[in-house]
């Protein structure tokens, strides 16, 4: 594997393990302040504003002076922003510490643009972006593990350190990490209008379609997400060990599926349009069965939601990559991570209001988006095969 690959997996994978540690922990740290579900989702809702405002900026940013100095000063301000957090002592610190995060939240982005740079050839791209899932999916059963038992010692213990994981990734990431952006363009101008991206995704006949099915996967997934954990312990009664448990599941299936199961069966058995059928209605059904409130239910349904997005999530973002001009990656990949963003604005917002109506409803409402995505995925398939070609097949 080339050391550029190792180093920027890496990276990766300790961020996302710090994130992994708090992520179970979160709900039960905020309701400590007294915060109500809608206060939690608005939390949400403001580090994923921020991640709205920065994300394309940041990818376009890459583009003209480097995926480097961008991944090291977005590790930066996580690092900052988990330890504000942390210290915390008011609901309105709580979201201070949110925002921070949120205005330089560009990890995942470029590290993607890193991997789509080094890649010969799209097979190479496809495999690249799955080892970042994968990379992904092994914080996410680190983290949450690790993050149930440091909150036996308290709820706020698990954001130390994660904030000081993160400083110790952005002191890696400053000392070994490599450019490999070899011809950034200096004069590419930059826009400072967040919409722009979403204005440029409308416009974009090409790759129109694929991104209203990322659209509905977005909004429906950061549905599902807002008010897992809440869900977990209103309902079933869990506690945030059990908690992360559940998370460390969710990060087993994806591990399986980006490191495995992608290459092996799922890109060779179908193809790309096939699959995002096919993963759309895993998670339509997954979400269906969350509702149901029914444990064996639930259980069986992290099958369906840990598989749905770890395909999806690479497949959408490598055909969108292969349809763009090759100085533009970051910036589509920025383009992609805007509009997830901006529906973890909405998204949140929504899940939280109807949480306080009825437990199941933000999953009664992620399932009816997903179906929703598939009419206009098949819709498509036409326009998507003209404009698109299929490389995925192995």
């Amino acid at each position: 594997m080339q050391k550029e690959k190792i180093i920027i997996i890496s990276s990766v994978l300790v961020d996302v393990i710090g994130f992994g540690i708090v992520i179970p922990i979160l709900p039960f740290y905020v309701t400590e302040f007294g915060a109500s579900a809608s206060t939690i989702t608005m939390m949400f809702a403001s580090f994923s504003f921020c991640a709205f405002l920065s994300s394309p900026l940041l990818g376009a940013l890459s583009d003209r002076v480097g995926r480097r100095p961008i991944l090291i000063f977005s590790i930066t301000t996580t690092a900052v922003g988990w330890m504000v957090f942390a210290g915390a002592h008011s609901i309105w610190q709580l979201f201070l510490g949110r925002i921070i995060d949120g205005i330089a939240a560009g990890n995942f982005t470029t590290a993607q643009s890193y991997m789509v740079d080094i890649s010969k050839n799209p097979e190479e791209r496809t495999k690249n972006l799955g080892m970042i899932g994968a990379a992904f999916g092994i914080g996410f059963i680190l983290g949450p593990f690790v993050g149930g038992m440091l909150s036996t010692i308290s709820h706020a213990f698990p954001f130390w350190i994660a904030g000081a994981l993160a400083s110790l990734n952005a002191i890696l990431a400053y000392f070994f990490l490599p450019e490999t952006h070899t011809k950034p363009d200096s004069k590419k101008p930059i826009s400072f209008n967040p919409f722009s991206p979403l204005i440029r995704a409308a416009q974009d006949r090409n790759l129109r379609p694929l991104y209203i099915t990322w659209s509905f996967f977005s909004f429906a997934i950061v549905t599902y997400q807002a008010v897992f954990g809440l869900f977990l312990s209103d309902v079933f009664h869990f506690s945030a060990f059990q908690t992360g448990m559940m998370f460390a599941i969710i990060g087993i299936v994806i591990v399986l599926n980006q490191g495995f199961l992608l290459q092996k069966i799922w890109l060779k058995k179908l193809s790309e349009w096939q699959l995002e059928i096919f993963m759309l209605s895993a998670l339509a059904v997954s979400s269906f069965m969350i509702s149901t409130q029914i444990l064996i239910l639930f259980y069986l349904s992290l099958l369906g939601y840990g598989t749905g997005q770890a395909v999806l999530r690479v497949v959408l973002t490598s055909q969108a990559a292969a349809a763009t001009d090759p100085s533009k990656k970051g910036e589509t990949i920025g383009i992609l991570s805007a509009l997830m963003s901006a529906y973890m604005v909405i998204a949140p917002l929504l899940a939280g209001w109807v949480y306080e109506i009825y437990y199941s409803g933000p999953y009664i409402i992620s399932s009816v988006l997903l179906l929703t995505g598939i009419y206009f995925t098949w819709k498509f398939k036409r326009y998507r095969e003209s404009t698109l070609h299929d490389e995925f097949k192995a």
